[in-house]
């Protein structure tokens, strides 16, 4: 390098080298990068801490942790005394983990906490898998908790699902852990976890189920008790039987993968049939505990201890008709279309022996029996006829199905199509809009609205052209309790659910009074009524809805695009109504009041027990109408805007034999 002039200007000498004047500018060395993550670890330290702090400071009291909080229970017993269902926090007394079977504990530990007796409280390789499943799908499919976890949720926290609420959680196990053995915390899980319904506990679960101790349950048993765990209203044997035997295999299977039965004792538990209790064996019947707990409360009080409820309700006939719906509308060539239904049936006092509110209480616990207003279409013209017997007319009395006009409307029959002259039986069994119509005008719609207030429907209507056409809503529950004078003698009646209520000691708190005898219809309009019933079941539009060797008497509605279908009528001791439809109001595949609700009405009266027939004890079928039906003639359906459609008696035929497409 050449070296820089002695005698060079002074400016030159002074101005520094370019490297060094570039160090300069660069200023100090910056900060080591292990320096940059300690203070951030001490960040996220104190931000962890505060977090937990804050989160400490909200967790719940838990010195009422030895305490098991019970809340009084209710019993509802059927009009015989046999259980139906119980509400309220039903506990059984506390036991011990030594007193159980092994196995049972062994069932509940397969399930919900494998590695129970190794992990602290929080199982990290269970929540570590949970979390990868859960990324996985795309969402929660698993979950994380243990059973020291899903205690502290049960006994302190609520069950909402936020992070925080997850934290409260955690905590919260490992302070159990740190004052519980893990025999002490399993306790505590066992008698207090829910087991459906209204069950708190194993005990309480065990004499609910199969009617004996938690210490004496079978293997089996122990499985079925185990899988409720999970979702105890789904898996619960009283509301779906099989699904429950199915949970119960699973539980057996993991017994077995985990080393904790072997293959024999699995095969034979599988093999072996578990009997639950008969008192509870009827799912649809919550429909009714739930129309009649709020008066239960309402009567008792709120501070009321633990009481037992006669109710009027049959558990046969309940049972018969669960049955006879679901097995008319699981079939989808006679359900025609149409997914739901309701029943109801009541005694000549108004007293409720069956209540049927869906296919199913724990898919839709929404009572259709009771809340589902829908148009009852025909079903509606007992009441004009019954109206027109009162005014004078006759059963035989004749009148032309013709073509009609009421002001500016136009009621028709379908397609114009028209019978000519016929007696009012005929046209009431053949259900002739016409004919309905004419008798309505004839007698005063304002009297056909008073004689179905007299009777005892309640809902909304109006008294205008298409009254007769039964163009307003009713519920079942309405239009049954309407249809029972015409059984019982032409008395009003007010459905009820509740005999009486008593505490657990025996002391009566309140018993219904007998009904009123209020007479509404005189006996000469009942006993032609009936003639018309008979008629229609014999030779009408509701023969599916015959039983052989019982007299049967009703009447089939249909309504606008075949959206409701109805049967109301009577036989033996009890009147009932039938509705069946689509809960979005869709149209069916033409079903009709002949279809569906007939044939699920011919079912529940073969093998309700109030009828003789279902154990052999048949009765003589009555005199049956006054006139042979005519030959020849087409049935008829309703059809869009209220209008009656004439069936091709062959096309019923090879329909079915006047099967579902029938009114």
């Amino acid at each position: 390098m050449a070296r820089r002039p002695r005698n060079a200007p002074a400016a030159d000498r002074a101005r520094p080298a370019p490297a060094r004047r570039r160090r300069r500018r660069g200023g100090k060395p910056g900060l080591p990068l292990w320096r940059v993550f300690a203070a951030l670890f001490v960040i996220g330290t104190l931000a962890a801490a505060a977090l937990l702090v804050s989160v400490a400071r909200d967790l719940p009291d838990t010195s009422s942790l030895a305490a098991v909080e019970r809340s009084s229970t209710i019993a509802f017993l059927d009009h015989r005394g046999r259980l139906i269902a119980r509400r309220g926090s039903a506990h059984g007394h506390e036991v011990a983990v030594a007193d159980l079977p092994p196995f049972l504990v062994d069932a509940v530990l397969a399930v919900e906490d494998r590695r129970f007796y190794s992990h602290p409280g929080v199982d990290v390789i269970g929540l570590s898998r949970a979390m990868l499943a859960n990324i996985r799908a795309g969402h929660i499919v698993q979950g994380g908790s243990t059973l020291t976890q899903q205690l502290a949720k049960n006994l302190f926290l609520s069950p909402e699902r936020t992070w925080r609420r997850k934290l409260q959680e955690m905590m919260l196990a490992f302070w159990l852990e740190s004052r519980f053995t893990k025999d002490e915390i399993l306790e505590l899980y066992l008698n207090r976890v829910y087991f459906g319904g209204g069950a708190y506990g194993i005990e309480a679960a065990s004499l609910r189920y199969f009617g004996k101790p938690a210490s004496e349950v079978s293997l089996g048993e122990a499985a079925l008790l185990a899988g409720l765990l999970k979702a105890p209203s789904r898996y619960s044997p009283v509301n779906d039987a099989s699904r429950a035997a199915a949970r119960a295999t699973v539980v057996l299977d993991l017994m077995m993968q985990t080393g904790r039965i072997t293959e024999a004792e699995r095969v034979a538990a599988a093999s072996t049939p578990i009997r639950v209790s008969r008192g509870a064996s009827s799912p649809g019947a919550q429909y009714f505990i739930d129309w009649i707990f709020p008066s239960v409360r309402e009567i008792a009080g709120p501070s009321h201890g633990d009481l037992v409820v006669r109710t009027t309700l049959d558990v046969d006939a309940q049972r018969a008709a669960e049955a006879a719906l679901e097995g008319v509308l699981a079939d989808p060539a006679r359900a025609a279309g149409v997914s739901e239904g309701a029943l109801v049936s009541l005694a000549h006092d108004g007293s409720v022996r069956a209540m049927v509110g869906g296919r199913s209480y724990v898919r839709s616990q929404f009572n259709r029996a009771i809340l589902a207003s829908r148009q009852p279409g025909s079903a509606f013209k007992a009441f004009v006829y019954a109206s027109a017997f009162e005014a004078g007319l006759s059963p035989d009395d004749v009148r032309d199905d013709r073509p009609v006009r009421v002001g500016d409307w136009e009621p028709q029959n379908y397609n114009d199509t028209y019978r000519g002259e016929m007696t009012l039986r005929e046209a009431f069994a053949r259900s002739s809009n016409s004919i309905a119509v004419q008798i309505a005008e004839e007698t005063g719609r304002g009297h056909v609205a008073r004689l179905t207030r007299r009777l005892g429907m309640e809902s909304p209507m109006r008294a205008d052209r298409s009254l007769a056409l039964g163009a307003y809503e009713v519920t079942p529950l309405e239009l049954a309790g309407a249809y029972t004078p015409f059984a019982n003698g032409g008395y009003r009646v007010s459905p009820f659910g509740i005999i009486s209520i008593e505490t657990e000691a025996g002391d009566l708190l309140f018993e219904t009074p007998p009904p009123a005898d209020r007479r509404v219809l005189d006996a000469r309009t009942v006993s032609r009524m009936q003639d018309l019933l008979r008629a229609v079941v014999v030779w009408g539009t509701g023969r599916n809805a015959a039983v052989p060797g019982l007299e049967t008497g009703g009447k089939t509605g249909t309504t606008n695009d075949f959206r409701d279908a109805w049967f109301a009528g009577y036989g033996a001791d009890v009147v009932t109504a039938i509705w069946t439809g689509n809960d979005d109001n869709a149209p069916s595949d033409h079903a009709t009041g002949g279809g569906p609700p007939a044939l699920i009405f011919s079912a529940y009266m073969q093998s309700a027990p109030h009828s003789g027939l279902a154990s052999g004890h048949s009765r003589p079928a009555g005199d049956g109408p006054a006139i042979a039906p005519p030959v020849g003639d087409a049935e008829t359906v309703a059809t869009p805007a209220g209008r009656e459609e004439p069936r091709d008696p062959i096309a019923a035929f090879l329909a079915g034999l006047g099967g579902p497409d029938s009114e």
